[in-house]
């Protein structure tokens, strides 16, 4: 007990002398994430800025995405500091099990949405997440803040700011009713640089085809360059002006935008996400932030900005096939034959369970044999007010909730999802008990002090890799979706989702250092913290570290690396869990059945340094 209180007190002091230096130096930091980014394709030819970012800066080749990898729950890790099991934003889609008014009183609602993320909050005394996150603990600390980029994990950089005298927000929402307000001297900033008041669509961008037609080929070039403009003529000559130091989060939609809807590889699994489009995507969010760094140089603060990029979480190709399913048996107007129509958990659930299904996202119609449920949610049970089972899909993984606790159910409903070939690895809840063939929530740092409804259990679907030289470059994955065969998911628990590019560069960053610990988004809010002197409140145990083998005059610190295993099912299927461990955080590179997720290793090496 006694080391580890030293060990403690020494990592607290040697964070507290890295603050300092910073808060002496009135640091600054600017957090680009690019969406959907994969490691492996980071090159000097395919993203130059990221690539001499990660090669003069910090390069941290062992880095994580947080599990589910989705992005809100994601940027709710980034954003605190805290897993999910804290944070509450276990996936994009989750039942809250009260009505949420933006989401036209449903109980379950697609978060990334600012008016829906505002009526949780409301639900819960004005914070949901209930942990400080870095952009308001830095603004009450005398920061200027922005978040700029997607709708949805932007706000939830400074969720409970709403009112434009704060952060500065600006999302596809911005202009519109729906939007945040902003602050009188953004508005001006606005029209005296002749941009809109109104941030634009992502036009044919947001095309996703159907399954007669290939979805998109262009990247989202003119609304992300809305974006980048904004912070570039507006938000940063401010801040400089200012003469105060600022934490700047830019949420680049691209590449994951483009990724999800591209057309280059319609109802084929190759090339998948790795077409033309794709690469597209990735110069596209490369571009932004060297227009960021140009602004930076030309305003005299490159030399006192540290600029951290992390991608959320990797991607796979979206496969749609099952031989076990009984969704995939059935007929459908606007599904290929054969394949998995959207909400294919929910039917074949259902339909293991002998309830019937109705369909959330449709006032609760009831979804008939050869009918799919809408965005793919289902509730299960007699009575649609009060199902049984929720469905919530996420895409690569699905979060499934039994309201009623009831243990009977959950073996059947367990019992039924290990009868597919399409689930790898299954997750139940602590408080239900255990179940040959899975592994709790609390393994996977989903069980804490959220005050959000946890799920009962999350599924994690097969992945496979097509058989590039490097698997997660190629990884497929069953996604619950609406999206075609061949275009892009992520959500799952396979090496290629949850490898996303993380780099740094700065002045409180090493140079030319290839950090190999292992590090995650959950890291990425803490880091900022400590190189800025910031004290978020906290409430959850469920933190990352920060990262401070990558500061000057930072030591490695030392990590194991673990494989978890369940007891076997009645078919001899156990849920495998790949992990790695530095001090009391945890790392989740990969889990599911042997032989159905991409980098899984059965028996992975117990230690290594």
């Amino acid at each position: 007990m006694l080391k580890r209180y030293v060990a403690l007190f020494l990592v607290t002091a040697f964070v507290g002398a890295a603050s300092a230096a910073a808060q002496d130096a009135k640091h600054n930091v600017v957090l680009f994430v690019p969406d959907g980014l994969r490691r492996e394709l980071v090159t000097h030819e395919t993203a130059p800025t990221f690539a001499e970012i990660r090669d003069k800066g910090v390069n941290f080749v062992n880095s994580h995405s947080l599990f589910p990898t989705f992005t809100m729950p994601n940027s709710s890790g980034m954003a605190t500091g805290h897993y999910l099991g804290d944070t509450g934003v276990f996936g994009n889609v989750l039942y809250a099990g009260f009505p949420i008014q933006t989401a036209a009183s449903q109980r379950l609602a697609f978060i990334e949405n600012d008016g829906i993320l505002g009526d949780i909050d409301n639900h819960f005394a004005g914070n949901f997440i209930d942990e400080e996150t870095i952009l308001h603990v830095a603004h009450r600390s005398g920061f200027n803040t922005a978040a700029i980029g997607k709708i949805g994990p932007t706000l939830v950089f400074d969720h409970t700011s709403r009112g434009g005298g704060e952060s500065v927000i600006i999302d596809d929402a911005t202009g519109t009713p729906a939007g945040i307000p902003l602050a009188p001297w953004v508005s001006e900033g606005l029209v005296r640089e002749g941009l809109p008041a109104e941030a634009p669509g992502r036009l044919t961008n947001k095309d996703h085809g159907d399954f007669k037609t290939p979805g998109t080929r262009d990247a989202n070039v003119v609304q992300q360059g809305y974006f980048a403009s904004v912070l570039t003529d507006v938000v940063l000559p401010k801040f400089k002006a200012d003469g105060k130091p600022f934490v700047v989060v830019f949420w680049s939609r691209d590449p994951d935008g483009s990724q999800h809807n591209q057309g280059d590889s319609f109802l084929r699994l190759e090339p998948g996400i790795n077409g033309p489009t794709s690469m597209a995507a990735i110069r596209n969010a490369d571009s932004n932030l060297a227009s960021i760094r140009r602004t930076l140089q030309k305003l005299g603060l490159a030399e006192t900005t540290n600029i951290i990029v992390s991608s959320d979480h990797g991607f796979s190709t979206i496969s749609k096939q099952s031989q076990t399913s009984e969704a995939a048996k059935q007929s459908y107007p606007t599904v290929p034959a054969l394949l998995l129509p959207p909400g294919f958990l929910a039917i074949d659930l259902a339909a293991a369970l002998d309830m019937p299904l109705y369909d959330p996202d449709n006032g609760n119609a009831k979804v008939e044999r050869g009918q799919y449920p809408t965005d793919a949610n289902g509730y299960i049970g007699e009575d649609a007010n009060a199902p049984k089972v929720v469905v919530a899909a996420n895409g690569g993984s699905d979060l499934v909730y039994i309201p009623s606790g009831d243990r009977a159910l959950a073996q059947r409903t367990i019992d039924s999802l290990l009868a597919q070939d399409y689930v790898s690895g299954i997750f139940v809840d602590d408080d239900l008990g255990s179940f040959a063939g899975t592994l709790p929530l609390s393994a996977i740092n989903l069980k804490g002090a959220a005050q959000m409804l946890r799920p009962s259990i999350v599924v994690n679907f097969k992945s496979f890799s097509t058989g590039c030289s490097i698997p997660t470059t190629c990884a497929v994955e069953v996604a619950d979706t609406g999206l075609q065969q061949g275009q892009g998911m992520h959500g799952s628990f396979n090496r290629g989702d949850t490898a996303n590019f993380m780099a740094a560069f700065g002045p409180d960053f090493k140079q030319s250092f290839v950090d190999e610990a292992p590090a995650s988004n959950a890291d990425i809010g803490k880091t900022i913290a400590a190189i800025l002197g910031l004290l978020p409140t906290s409430h959850g145990k469920l933190v990352g570290r920060p990262l401070a083998e990558a500061f000057p005059n930072g030591a490695m610190p030392k990590w194991e690396r673990k494989t978890l295993t369940s007891q076997p099912s009645a078919s001899g299927l156990r849920t495998i869990l790949n992990y790695q461990i530095s001090g009391e955080t945890k790392y989740f590179d990969a889990a599911g059945f042997e032989g159905r997720t991409v980098g899984l290793h059965a028996d992975a090496p117990l230690t290594g340094e």
